[in-house]
C-alpha cells in the first residue's frame, strides 16, 4: 500500500499523476512541454519525470529531431508495465483482445461457442484469453484486469446474470465464483450496450455530452444510459433493459408473442422489424439485410417500411425522454446502422413530434466492435487509475531541465 501523501507532497503527487495522464493522452512529450501544460517549472517537470521513471511507468523515447539548438528528450508511458483484456460474449462466440497500458492491442482471438451441450463459461473465457495471449509475452494470469461484455446484466445483490436466457450456462448461481476460480485475476462483468455507451462517450457520437442514451437495435433491443458522466446501472443492474418496456400494441410480460417476446422487444426486436420489412417487399435471410435493402431503395415500399420502423423505435425513446430527458440519443447496432441516415432522420422526426423535449438523434460512427472498444477503455482506465494511486509525492531531487 502506498503511503498517503501529506502537505506539499500532495501537490507533487497530483502533479505526477497529471504528468502521467498527459503522457497517456498526448505523449511523447518533452520536459518543457510537460512543464508548460502543467504550469510548473522545468525543474519540477524533471522531478516528476524522474519519479515516474523510477516507478517504471514512463521511459525515455529518444530525442526530437529537427529542432533548433539542443534536441529535447522525449518521454512516453511504458505500455509494457501492465496489460489488460476485453471480452465480448455472444451466443455464437467469445471475442477477446489483450492490450497494454496505453490501450494498444497486442493480441486477439475468437472462440466459437459449441453447437451442442451447455458450455462452461469459466473454461470458455480462459480458452479465449489464452488464445488472445498466444504469441505475446503476456499470460492470462499476468493480466491486471479483464472486462467481460455480455448481453445481460449482473445483479449486484445476488451476483447472478439476468436478462440472458439466450446464453446457456451463464445463468448459474455460481457464475461469479466460477469465473474467479478459472481466471484468477480481477475482472468486471458489464452489459454490452453499457460498454457501447462508454465508447461513444470517449470518441464517438456522444463526445462532450455527459448525459445521453444509446439505443442498440440488433437481434435484441437494448439501451445504455449515461447520466452526469456515469453509467446508470440501477439497483439490480437492469437500468436500460428497454426490451421489457411495456408499449401499446405489444404483449406485456409474462405474456409473449410467437417469438417469445414482450414489450418493446416484441414491437421493435429483429423478428418484428423483419416482418415489417417483409410486408413491404423487403424479405431477406436476416433483418439487417432487409433493412439495408429498404434504406437503399427508392420505391414507396422502402419509405413506408422505414417510417413504420422509425415510429416503433421513437415510441420506445419517448418513454425515456419523459423519465430521463437526455441530452441526445445515439442509434447503434447492426440493424440501426443498416438503416443509416434515412432511418435516423425518421426516428428523430417521429420522436420530436411526440415529446416536448427534443433531443437530437445521432447515428453511431464507431468502427469495428464497439462492445470490445468500450470494454478495452474500461479495463485500461481501471488499470491506469490503479497505478496512479501508487504515485506518491516524494521529495524532489536536483534536476536540470532542457
Amino acid at each position: 500500500m502506498p503511503t498517503r501523501p501529506t502537505g506539499t507532497s500532495v501537490v507533487r503527487a497530483i502533479n505526477a499523476r497529471g504528468a502521467f495522464r498527459l503522457l497517456l493522452s498526448q505523449g511523447p512529450l518533452s520536459r518543457p512541454e510537460i512543464a508548460a501544460q502543467l504550469a510548473v517549472s522545468k525543474p519540477t517537470a524533471s522531478h516528476l519525470l524522474t519519479q515516474l521513471q523510477e516507478s517504471g511507468l514512463v521511459r525515455s523515447d529518444g530525442n526530437r529531431d529537427g529542432a533548433i539548438g539542443r534536441a529535447a528528450e522525449l518521454f512516453r508511458v511504458d505500455g509494457t508495465v501492465a496489460h489488460a483484456a476485453a471480452v465480448d460474449v455472444t451466443p455464437e462466440r467469445i471475442a477477446a483482445v489483450v492490450v497494454d497500458l496505453t490501450g494498444a492491442r497486442i493480441g486477439e482471438f475468437e472462440l466459437l461457442t459449441p453447437e451442442h451441450g451447455v458450455p462452461d463459461p469459466g473454461a470458455q473465457l480462459l480458452a479465449a484469453l489464452r488464445g488472445a495471449c498466444d504469441g505475446t509475452s503476456v499470460a492470462p494470469e499476468d493480466l491486471r484486469r479483464v472486462v467481460i461484455g455480455i448481453q445481460g446484466a449482473i445483479d449486484p445483490t445476488t451476483e447472478r446474470l439476468r436478462f440472458a436466457a439466450h446464453l446457456p450456462g451463464w445463468q448459474d448461481a455460481a457464475l461469479t465464483p466460477t469465473l474467479r476460480e478459472h481466471l484468477g485475476v480481477p475482472f468486471d462483468i458489464e452489459n454490452d450496450v453499457n460498454l457501447v455507451a462508454i465508447a461513444e462517450h470517449a470518441h464517438g457520437a456522444a463526445v462532450g455530452n455527459d448525459s445521453f442514451a444509446v439505443l442498440w437495435v440488433s437481434d435484441g433491443i437494448g439501451m445504455g444510459l449515461m447520466l452526469g458522466g456515469r453509467m446508470l446501472r440501477g439497483r439490480t443492474g437492469g437500468a436500460g433493459e428497454i426490451a421489457d418496456l411495456p408499449v401499446p400494441g405489444a404483449p406485456v410480460a409474462p405474456e409473449v408473442d410467437e417469438h417469445e417476446a414482450s414489450g418493446l422487444q416484441a414491437l421493435a426486436g429483429a423478428p418484428a422489424l423483419g416482418e415489417v420489412l417483409a410486408n413491404h417487399g423487403f424479405d431477406a435471410a436476416a433483418p439487417v439485410e432487409a433493412m439495408a435493402a429498404a434504406a437503399a431503395s427508392d420505391a414507396a415500399g422502402g419509405a413506408t417500411a422505414l417510417d413504420e420502423v422509425a415510429r416503433r423505435l421513437a415510441l420506445g425513446l419517448s418513454a425515456v425522454v419523459a423519465v430521463v430527458d437526455p441530452d441526445l440519443f445515439v442509434l447503434a447496432g447492426d440493424i440501426a446502422l443498416a438503416g443509416g441516415e434515412r432511418l435516423r432522420g425518421l426516428v428523430e422526426h417521429h420522436l420530436h413530434a411526440g415529446v416536448v423535449a427534443r433531443p437530437p438523434v445521432l447515428l453511431s460512427e464507431l468502427p469495428g466492435n464497439p462492445v470490445l472498444d468500450g470494454a478495452v477503455r474500461l479495463a485500461v482506465t481501471s488499470v491506469q487509475e490503479e497505478l496512479l494511486r501508487t504515485i506518491s509525492g516524494g521529495q524532489p531531487r536536483a534536476a536540470t531541465g532542457d
